[in-house]
């Protein structure tokens, strides 16, 4: 299993964190891997598929919001917010506040920009490093 760290450094990240996440479902979704994006909260789910419909016009990804359909499993991105439990996916990317525990390939955990809100997410290196993950860090 491996976990990626995205830390957002560019002005465009920064001021759109979510367009990262955009970036990181289309290029699963062009490679075929079934994703789950687990967001913060409903909104950030929300906020999240309506962005991924208008980031960039010449690209289509299949996403939907797990609980809003009866084809989930059709989706290539499947958004879950937090009272929904969907099956893990071979990607994971991670948007909340704890380690994804289970059974899954790759998780990607996108790094604020704010050093303060990056403290957790070195915890987080720690116990997926703990957990016998193989570790990359990205800046973006």
């Amino acid at each position: 299993m491996r976990a990626d760290f995205y830390l957002i450094g560019k002005p465009r990240f920064r001021e759109e964190p979510l367009l990262l996440v955009c970036e990181l479902a289309r290029k699963a979704s062009d490679a075929g891997i079934a994703t789950l994006v687990l967001a913060r909260d409903a909104a950030q789910a929300e906020q999240l598929d309506d962005l991924l419909w208008s980031f960039d016009p010449d690209a289509f990804i299949p996403h939907q919001i797990a609980g809003a359909g009866e084809d989930e499993e059709e989706a290539v991105v499947l958004i879950a917010a937090p009272e929904h439990d969907p099956a893990l996916r071979p990607l994971v990317v991670n948007l909340r506040d704890a380690a994804v525990e289970g059974e899954f390939d790759r998780v990607l955990e996108v790094v604020p920009a704010d050093p303060s809100a990056r403290d957790p997410l070195r915890e987080r290196w720690k116990q997926y490093k703990a957990r016998g993950f193989e570790l990359k860090k990205y800046d973006m």
